[in-house]
C-alpha cells in the first residue's frame, strides 16, 4: 500500500468513526476530506487543483432530473402519513382480521407494506406502526416478541418495496457505478440502468417478504395460539359493513402507489414525473378526507386527472401545434382543456384547505428537511469521493477486492459484509452516497447484473436494520414502545424476519432471475 492509498484508507477509517460519534454527516464528509487533502498535501501527495473541478462535480448531481423524485416521494409519503390513513386502515382492518390466528399481526405487516412503499423512510414507518398498532396488539394478548418484531420487520419494507427514496437514491448510485465500470474498466456495453429498472427488480422480492413475514405470524399463531390469539367480533359487528369500510380505507392509498408504480413499470412515466403525480394524488387524496361538505372539488380533480391519463392512453394526438386537426381530435382537445380547468380548479380548492388547516406547510417543512438533508450528505459525500479518488483510494478498493479469497463472489462477500457492518451505524444514505460508488464498480466490471446487485444491496442494508445491537429499526421502535417492551424482547423477537431475509437474499443469489428474469 503506497503511502497516498495509507492516507485515503486512514480517511475512510476517520470519517466513519466520526459518524459513529454522532457528528453532523454532510460537514463531517467534507471536513474530513478536506483536513485530510491539506494534511496529503504538505507531504506532496495530493493535488489541490483537484477541487478546482468540485462545482462541475456538484452542480449536474443537484440538478439531475432523476434526484427531483426525492422530493416529491417524500412529500407524497408526509402526506398520507400526515392524513391518519394508516391509522384508520389499521383499524379497519385489525376488526376485520381479529377472529383468524394471528390476524392482527398479518394486518399489521400488509399495512407496514402499505405505508412503507409510500414513505420510504424505515424511521417514520417503524415509529408510526409502533405507536398506532403495538398498544392494540399488546392489550390483546399478543407475545410481545411477535408483536414488537413484526412492527420492526415490516418498518424496514421501506428499504425494498418501490416506489420509495431509497430506491431511488440507490438506483442513481447503481447508475453512475456501472457507467464508472464502463469507463474505467471498458465495458463493450451500451446498457444503461435507471431507478425504473430497479423498481421493476425490487418489486417481486419486496412482495416475496411481505407474504415471507405473513406466513411465519399465520404458522406461529397456528403453532402457538398463545401468542396471537385470535379476537371474536363483537355481537354488534357487520362482517361485510367492516370489509367495505376496510376496502374503502385501503383502496385510495393502495390504487394511488399502484398508479403510481404502474405508470413507472409500463414506461408512461419516468420516476420524476411518476413522483409527481403521486405528490398530487396524495394532496388531493389527503384533502378528499376533510368533511363531506369540502370533498366535492378536489374528488372532481382527481377524477378528471384519471380521465385526462385516460385521454393521453387512446393516443389521441392532443398537441396543440398542429396545422390541421381532425374533428376527433377537436374534440379531444376540448375535452381535456376542460378536465385540466377542472383538476387545476379543484387542487387549488384542496391546496388552500390543506393550507389554512396547517397541513401543507407541516408537510412542507419535513418535506424540505428531508430532501435538504439528502442533497447536502449528497455535496459532503461529492467532497469526500474527490479526497478518496485524488489519493488513489478507489485503485486501493479495486485492488483490495481483485486480491480477495474466492474472487468475484468473495469480493461480493467482503463488500455485502462491511456493507451490513456500517448499516449498524450509518444510515442507508450515507452508505449509499459514500460506500455504492466505491465498491460497485469493480463488482459491476466483474460482471455483476446491476439491477441484481443494487436488490441485493438494499436486501443486505434492510437486514442491516433489523440486526441486534444496533440495528436503527430496533433503536427507533424501542423509542416509542411501552414500559413493558424491553430491548431483549426486541432481540429475541426479530430473529425469525432476519432469517427470512438472510433466506431471501440466498434465494436471489441462486435464483437471480427473480430479479431480472422479468426486466427483458
Amino acid at each position: 500500500m503506497s503511502p497516498s492509498e495509507l492516507i485515503a484508507a486512514l480517511m475512510f477509517v476517520t470519517a466513519c468513526n466520526a459518524l459513529m460519534a454522532g457528528y453532523n454527516v454532510a460537514f463531517t464528509l467534507a471536513g474530513v476530506s478536506v483536513v485530510f487533502a491539506a494534511i496529503a498535501s504538505g507531504l506532496g501527495l495530493f493535488d489541490v487543483s483537484f477541487f478546482l473541478s468540485l462545482p462541475a462535480r456538484i452542480y449536474p448531481l443537484i440538478t439531475r432530473e432523476i434526484l427531483i423524485a426525492v422530493p416529491l416521494f417524500v412529500f407524497m409519503g408526509v402526506m398520507l402519513e400526515k392524513s391518519r390513513i394508516a391509522e384508520e386502515l389499521l383499524q379497519n382492518m385489525g376488526d376485520l382480521f381479529g377472529p383468524l390466528r394471528g390476524g392482527l399481526g398479518i394486518s399489521v405487516v400488509f399495512v407496514g407494506a402499505l405505508l412503507a412503499a409510500s414513505t420510504g423512510i424505515v424511521g417514520a414507518t417503524v415509529v408510526t406502526m409502533g405507536l398506532l398498532s403495538l398498544p392494540t396488539m399488546l392489550k390483546r394478548g399478543y407475545d410481545i416478541p411477535l408483536a414488537s418484531a413484526s412492527i420492526a420487520a415490516s418498518g424496514t419494507l421501506g428499504q425494498i418495496i418501490p416506489p420509495s427514496i431509497v430506491l431511488v437514491i440507490l438506483g442513481d448510485q447503481i447508475g453512475n457505478a456501472f457507467q464508472e465500470a464502463q469507463r474505467s474498466y471498458g465495458l463493450q456495453t451500451d446498457a444503461v440502468v435507471s431507478v425504473g429498472d430497479l423498481f421493476a427488480g425490487a418489486l417481486l422480492p419486496g412482495l416475496i417478504l411481505v407474504a415471507a413475514y405473513a406466513l411465519y405470524i399465520f404458522a406461529t399463531a397456528v403453532l402457538t395460539p398463545a401468542k396471537a390469539p385470535a379476537q371474536p367480533w363483537p355481537d354488534d359487528t357487520d362482517a361485510r359493513a367492516l370489509l367495505w369500510k376496510s376496502i374503502k380505507a385501503m383502496g385510495p392509498p393502495l390504487f394511488l402507489i399502484v398508479a403510481v408504480l404502474g405508470s413507472i413499470l409500463s414506461g408512461y412515466a419516468t420516476p420524476t414525473r411518476g413522483a409527481a403525480l403521486g405528490a398530487l394524488g396524495a394532496m388531493l387524496l389527503a384533502a378528499t378526507r376533510m368533511a363531506p361538505e369540502r370533498r366535492k372539488w378536489p374528488l372532481w380533480a382527481a377524477v378528471a386527472l384519471l380521465a385526462l391519463v385516460g385521454l393521453d392512453l387512446t393516443g389521441i394526438d392532443l398537441r396543440l401545434a398542429q396545422t390541421r386537426w381532425t374533428t376527433v381530435e377537436t374534440v379531444a382537445i376540448l375535452v381535456a382543456a376542460l378536465l385540466v380547468l377542472i383538476g387545476l380548479f379543484g387542487t387549488s380548492v384542496g391546496s388552500l384547505r390543506l393550507w389554512r388547516n396547517g397541513q401543507l406547510a407541516d408537510v412542507s417543512r419535513t418535506t424540505m428537511h428531508i430532501t435538504g438533508m439528502v442533497f447536502v450528505i449528497l455535496i459532503g459525500a461529492t467532497v469526500f469521493s474527490l479526497v478518496f479518488r485524488g489519493l488513489g483510494g478507489d485503485d486501493m478498493v479495486a485492488h483490495l477486492m481483485a486480491s480477495a479469497p474466492g474472487g468475484t463472489w468473495g469480493a461480493f462477500a467482503l463488500v455485502m459484509l462491511v456493507m451490513f457492518v456500517l448499516g449498524f451505524f450509518l444510515d442507508f444514505i450515507e452508505i449509499t452516497f459514500v460506500v455504492v460508488p466505491l465498491v460497485a464498480p469493480p463488482l459491476l466490471a466483474a460482471g455483476f447484473d446491476p439491477v441484481w446487485l443494487g436488490v441485493v444491496m438494499a436486501l443486505n442494508l434492510q437486514t442491516s436494520f433489523l440486526t441486534p445491537p444496533f440495528g436503527f429499526a430496533l433503536f427507533y421502535l424501542r423509542g416509542v414502545s411501552p414500559p413493558e417492551v424491553t430491548t431483549s424482547h426486541l432481540y429475541r423477537g426479530v430473529v425469525p424476519f432476519i432469517a427470512i431475509q438472510l433466506a431471501l437474499i440466498a434465494l436471489l443469489i441462486v435464483f437471480p432471475g427473480l430479479v431480472t428474469g422479468w426486466l427483458d
